[in-house]
């Protein structure tokens, strides 16, 4: 819905899409893949431990019109903000270090882009929940799982509670007890579930990453590589 530093907009097309009627998002951050395409329509539960990130989605679900986010003030470079939701649209590893930011022009671009966006797409949302807590906090739901975390084996940088503040031995044990579809992300250094090569991205410096991928399902599994071994 907004800029956030991992968001998987550009790759949402590669994951498999929703079999059940609620989705769940255990690590939100700006929840691509619940808008890609039709996804939206489904019943939408974000959990989302960042206490001002999680604000902004209440904010968004609960409170804002569209008339209110097209009549939020655009940001000029050279200016500073103190906003936080302009400091993450800043893309960069270091948002959440930051009190105050100065604009740079991918700010203020990516902040015009965002805030018509976010108009124009907010009747999407009004019917999704958010839920400020831990990801052991996601209700014990059959649905499909999407679940992004900070990617093990990465800096600490990018996120408030980053990677090392998981446990991801005990992630994976969750994971393994969701109830119906579950779709998990990590980089290419993940090893604490059978992770397999998804696609190749292309990251904002233009650094290209291996995007992974572990799928469970109730359902007969799907054959996402068909190409490997």
């Amino acid at each position: 819905m907004f800029y956030y530093y991992g968001r998987k907009k550009q790759i949402a097309k590669y994951y498999p899409l929703p079999n059940f009627d609620t989705i769940i998002e255990p690590f939100a951050g700006s929840a691509s893949y619940s808008l890609y395409k039709n996804n939206w329509q489904k019943q939408v539960i974000l959990i989302e431990k960042d206490d001002k990130v999680a604000a902004i989605w209440t904010w968004l679900l609960e409170q804002a019109t569209p008339q209110q986010i097209e009549s939020l003030p655009l940001v000029k470079v050279g200016e500073k903000s103190s906003e936080f939701l302009h400091i993450i649209h800043a893309v960069t590893k270091m948002a959440f270090h930051f009190k105050t930011i100065k604009v740079t022009p991918i700010l203020e671009r990516n902040w015009e882009i965002s805030k018509r966006y976010m108009a124009e797409n907010l009747y999407k949302i009004k019917h999704w929940r958010i839920i400020c807590g831990n990801y052991t906090e996601s209700p014990n739901l059959e649905a499909t799982w999407f679940i992004d975390p900070p990617y093990k084996h990465t800096p600490g940088l990018g996120y408030r509670h980053s990677s090392k503040h998981l446990d991801y031995r005990l992630l994976a044990s969750w994971v393994k007890m969701r109830q119906g579809e579950v779709i998990c992300c990590e980089g290419e250094f993940g090893d604490y579930l059978p992770f397999r090569p998804l696609v190749e991205s292309k990251g904002v410096a233009g650094k290209i990453s291996r995007e992974m991928l572990y799928y469970s399902s109730e359902y007969k599994p799907l054959d996402l590589f068909p190409d490997t071994v």
